[in-house]
C-alpha cells in the first residue's frame, strides 16, 4: 500500500476493498511511525483457511512509502522541518578523511567496468580440465 511520507508521520486513514467486496478502513495509531517497506497485517481478513472455509488467514499488507519531490520546500523552511524531526548525527572529520560529492547512480552507464568480467572469474577463459574416466 502506498501512502505519503506526512501520512507515515503523522498517521492516516485508507480504505481496502477485499476479495469479498467489503471496504475496510485501516489507520494507523498515534505516534506510530511506518517505513518503507514494513509488513503490517489485519487479522481474519485474509484468504480462506484450507478446509476451514469459515476461517480466514491474516491479510498482510506491505507498506511503500512515497518521498516527496526535489526542492519540494523551499530552502528557507528546511530548518523549520529539521526542528521537528529527531536530530542528525554529529561527523567528526578530520584532515585525514576525504570529503566527496554523492552523484545519482545510473546502471546503464557502467556497463564498461563490468566489460572486463567479475572479480571472481579466472583470468584465463578456456575449458576447465579435472579428472576423466579412461576409455579404451
Amino acid at each position: 500500500m502506498r501512502i505519503q511520507l506526512s501520512e507515515a508521520l503523522c498517521g492516516f486513514k485508507k480504505t481496502i476493498e477485499t476479495l469479498d467486496n467489503r471496504v475496510l478502513v485501516i489507520s494507523s495509531r498515534p505516534g506510530e511511525v511506518i517505513k518503507h517497506g514494513d509488513l503490517k497485517c489485519i487479522y481474519n481478513e485474509g484468504m480462506p483457511i484450507y478446509k476451514s472455509p469459515m476461517d480466514r488467514g491474516s491479510l498482510i499488507i506491505q507498506f511503500l512509502v512515497q518521498f516527496p519531490e526535489q526542492h519540494w520546500l523551499p530552502r528557507e523552511k528546511l530548518n523549520m522541518l529539521e526542528a521537528l524531526l529527531p536530530p542528525r548525527e554529529d561527523v567528526m572529520i578530520t584532515d585525514e578523511m576525504d570529503q566527496v560529492d554523492l552523484e545519482d547512480f545510473d546502471p546503464s552507464e557502467q556497463t564498461y567496468r563490468n566489460s572486463g568480467g567479475e572479480a571472481y572469474e579466472e583470468d584465463e577463459e578456456g575449458p576447465r580440465t579435472g579428472v576423466q574416466c579412461q576409455t579404451s
